[in-house]
């Protein structure tokens, strides 16, 4: 199961990772998009909630990604959290009005492959 949930600001935003939480949400479930790299940490510092790395993308795409621009590496995450092509390009669009994007996400993939190692 996810939530997807669209926001104005950093109030907004912590607003919400509450009302997530509130919902059933741990930190770890929660992703916080921003189109700017420096906006996405600093609201992803504030409010402890997880970043997305090799663990839900892999570590191929999480490589990709630098060589990616900053439209297709969002859409990229997004995906890995578990929305479709069609949602990631619906909120990427969003984003790029200023907006930020939080995701409740269970489903985002587990492709730690260190376990075994």
């Amino acid at each position: 199961m996810y939530k997807i949930r669209t926001v104005e600001n950093g109030v907004q935003a912590t607003d919400t990772v509450n009302a997530l939480k509130n919902e059933g949400f741990t930190d770890h479930d929660i992703y916080i998009f921003a189109h700017y790299r420096e906006r996405s940490k600093d609201l992803t510092d504030v409010t402890h909630t997880e970043n997305i790395g090799i663990k839900e993308q892999g570590i191929f795409e999480s490589l990709g990604n630098f060589l990616k621009s900053r439209g297709d590496e969002l859409r990229s995450k997004m995906r890995a959290v578990g929305m479709n092509q069609a949602e990631a390009d619906q909120y990427e669009a969003e984003l790029d009005k200023g907006k930020v994007v939080i995701v409740g996400s269970n489903e985002a993939k587990d492709l730690n492959f260190t376990k075994n190692i």
